[in-house]
């Protein structure tokens, strides 16, 4: 099969070869046995164009025969035709500029090699570090300090709670203590910088103050303390999420396996708040042993952070915000002088314009932020350089990996498959030949793998350094998204002494197809981040399905049809039987359906170019069905707004049933319905389309689905904004109460800690700007 060059030029080469010496031909004959006859044709029609615009183009296309020289792609020795750049030494062989440089055209790499530009994926490049600068804006001294000043703002009254928490809790001890003041130095929690302290009962992070037991090391938050003495407290229960293993035919709607239902919740028959309580003097004695405590000594206070440290904190930060009214005005003036005289240059107007457009832009992102409302910014991979995010170019760098431990790791994944919802074992190479082709069962039902957080997260910056200089790159809005400087990002305030959350960038990787199957799909199902995110889809593969495809398909839908209903038939006998009263299914439904589609059509989101917003931002992204969004887009999204979360948590919960989830088993056992992450709500509900190469950004606390239309790698982080601080701090406390073994339920995000060392950072940072101006 002929390359992309030669199949272009195929009528000329013909009647350049008529016109060939002698000599050349025999040359040719041996070069065909050294199998080389493809690069050779490619540079007969490169050195035979008669035009003098190609010649000139193309005078850096040499063959190097006589002086051999390795690719800087490939190092092999003995290719003979290269393309040689003019601006440094390196040359291309024509072979890795087919194979690993598709989209670029020779006259290009003629005039400036991969290298030069910067998104050369050799091996050796996709393990540089600080090739590319990650920052697509420099800001001012004058803007920081408003940045810094803006944060305070909104998190001072969430530093202030916190106060109000540790003092109550300090006059609560000089109560036990008989004493009318809190005067005693509290001792340390035998706590080092590597680890955190988590709630024993409610799995919180613990920033600070805190109860501990002297004689098994109990340790209860301030929270947990305070529903104790309110008699409020609850049990947190081990919950069992059994689903049955119900064999292959069943998933594709044939008959189960038999089997026993073993599943449900490990109760607990006794109220907590009756065994567990406080006496009158406040003071809590540890968990009974049931609940994992000793229940014998009393819990003494403890401290992490130096004492009064966050008292003092919030001191400081008052008396700076003081500083800032006072000298703000006088900034000001200096930056409209500044201003007056950049713009009486003309080498400085245009930046001044860009900088005031990107600036305005930001603004605009803010209010729209502010609101809970999710942001789409078309094309955010042109502010890259142009590397490749092709799987194979990814897996090609991990596998040839300078440590042997980590590319012997990577000749095998563990794949997610969709329809059974379990992990599978599968080679590198047959999993992203999948990604191109497609894979389907013995049934020729389509097969949907997908990779998540490959490679991971905690190794991506040390496995695939250039990637995720790209990546970070080509974020919008960095002051808000880069995870490593975003001054507005509080994941990126924590200082290096302290264990740091896993925020990313994480790579999915996922085969899609545009037909829903309703079984099996290439999805994340709904699901709620406790931060703010943004994902920018980095590559896309169709796959076509074959008509016999397109058949068996159909008919396996109407089987998994049948069962459906067979299945469903049988869970209204029990219902009837159990409430003595018809089964009203369908029209429970309806009304449910309407009420979550009129409420998710009032507010979309908003579509921003990174640079200028539309006239009319409620226009950026208009509603489109599925068919509409199946012709041109790679992926459906659906993102609901919080306050649709209540309505969506009573609708799941109805018709759990009607869902299905690991082994295609229905879903019996529902813990919270967005928590679980077990539910993916099918076309009857309206759909978002997101278009390849779009970053999308989610506040925190907005339901999100995914279905993948096509083959996808997408690459998202997560980032901290305090506009959204009183909402990660709701889904910290929502997750409290999910039962005591539940995924969702670990305080991963440490939100109080962000908090209070944000504050700290910022507080010092302005100081020093302002001392400086």
């Amino acid at each position: 099969m002929l390359s992309r060059f030669s199949k272009v030029y195929r009528e000329d080469l013909c009647s350049l070869k008529e016109k060939l010496p002698v000599s050349n031909k025999k040359r040719k004959y041996k070069d065909d046995l050294l199998n080389d006859d493809l690069e050779d044709e490619e540079m007969l029609i490169l050195l035979g164009a008669k035009t003098r615009r190609r010649s000139r183009r193309m005078n850096n296309v040499k063959n190097v025969e006589q002086k051999p020289r390795n690719c800087h792609q490939c190092m092999k020795k003995g290719r003979r035709l290269f393309v040689r750049c003019p601006k440094c030494p390196n040359m291309y062989c024509m072979q890795c500029i087919d194979k690993w440089y598709p989209d670029m055209k020779i006259e290009e790499i003629a005039v400036s090699c991969p290298f030069c530009r910067k998104n050369c994926n050799c091996n050796v490049c996709l393990c540089s570090r600080g090739v590319i600068k990650t920052s697509n804006r420099d800001i001012t001294d004058y803007e920081k300090a408003q940045y810094l000043h803006y944060m305070i703002n909104l998190l001072l009254p969430f530093l202030k709670q916190i106060c109000q928490e540790q003092n109550q809790e300090e006059q609560i001890e000089a109560k036990i203590l008989g004493k009318n003041s809190f005067e005693k130095e509290i001792p340390p929690s035998l706590c080092g910088n590597d680890e955190r302290i988590y709630c024993d009962h409610c799995a919180t992070s613990i920033i600070d103050l805190h109860r501990s037991c002297p004689s098994c090391s109990y340790e209860l938050c301030l929270s947990c303390c305070q529903e104790i003495r309110d008699g409020s407290i609850t049990p947190r229960v081990e919950q069992k999420f059994s689903y049955v293993n119900r064999g292959y035919e069943y998933m594709h709607g044939g008959d189960p396996l038999p089997v026993s239902n073993d599943f449900g919740t490990s109760e607990c028959h006794t109220k907590l708040s009756n065994v567990w309580n406080a006496k009158s003097d406040g003071s809590i004695r540890c968990a009974p042993k049931e609940f994992g405590g000793c229940g014998s000594a009393a819990l003494e206070l403890r401290r992490v952070l130096p004492s009064g440290w966050i008292s003092e904190l919030e001191i400081r930060t008052r008396s700076m915000l003081k500083i800032w009214e006072n000298v703000n005005t006088t900034l000001q003036q200096k930056k409209a002088v500044s201003r007056y005289t950049s713009l009486r240059k003309d080498d400085n107007m245009s930046c001044s314009e860009s900088s005031n457009i990107q600036k305005g832009g930001l603004l605009l992102f803010q209010k729209h932020w502010a609101n809970g409302e999710p942001i789409i910014v078309p094309d955010a991979l042109k502010l890259g350089t142009g590397l490749s995010w092709k799987p194979m170019v990814m897996w090609r760098a991990l596998c040839e990996n300078r440590v042997s431990e980590v590319g012997s790791k990577m000749s095998e994944v563990k794949a997610i498959d969709c329809l059974a919802n379990c992990e599978v074992e599968i080679d590198n190479h047959t999993f992203f030949k999948g990604y191109i082709e497609g894979r389907t069962y013995r049934n020729l039902w389509p097969e949907m793998l997908k990779l998540k957080d490959w490679p991971p997260s905690d190794k991506f910056e040390d496995l695939l350094p250039r990637h995720c200089d790209e990546f970070i790159r080509s974020l919008p809005f960095q002051e808000y998204s880069d995870p490593r400087s975003g001054i507005l990002n509080l994941a990126a305030k924590l200082p290096a002494h302290v264990l740091k959350p896993d925020m990313g960038p994480k790579t999915y990787i996922a085969y899609g197809i545009k037909e829903e199957l309703g079984r099996g799909d290439s999805v994340t199902k709904l699901h709620c981040d406790m931060s703010d995110a943004v994902n920018i889809l980095t590559h896309t593969a169709e796959v076509i399905l074959t008509d016999e495809q397109h058949l068996i398909i159909s008919k396996l839908k109407e089987a998994h049809k049948v069962q459906g209903e067979r299945e469903q038939c049988a869970q209204e006998r029990v219902s009837n039987s159990l409430n003595g009263r018809p089964f009203k299914h369908n029209r429970v439904w309806r009304e449910n359906k309407v009420v979550l589609e009129s409420k998710d059509i009032e507010k979309r989101p908003i579509e921003i170019n990174g640079r200028i917003f539309p006239n009319d931002v409620h226009e950026g992204v208009t509603s489109a069905t599925e068919n509409e969004s199946m012709k041109t887009g790679s992926a459906l999204w659906d993102i609901f707004r919080r306050e649709d979360s209540e309505k969506l948590e009573t609708y799941l919960r109805k018709h759990s049933r009607e869902f299905r989830h690991t082994y295609c088993s229905p879903v019996e056992q529902v813990a919270h319905p967005i928590h679980d992450q077990c539910f993916y709500l099918t076309s009857e509900h309206k759909k978002k389309l997101k278009e390849e190469f779009d970053a999308v950004f989610i506040p925190a606390g907005c339901p999100h689905q995914v279905r993948n239309l096509k083959s996808c790698t997408k690459v998202a982080v997560d980032f901290v904004s305090p506009e959204n601080i009183h909402e990660c701090l709701r889904l910290t406390n929502e997750f409290r109460q999910l039962p005591k073994n539940h995924k969702a339920r670990e305080d991963k995000l440490e939100i109080k800690k962000m908090i209070v060392y944000a504050i700290d950072e910022a507080v010092t940072d302005l100081k020093a700007l302002l001392n400086f101006s």
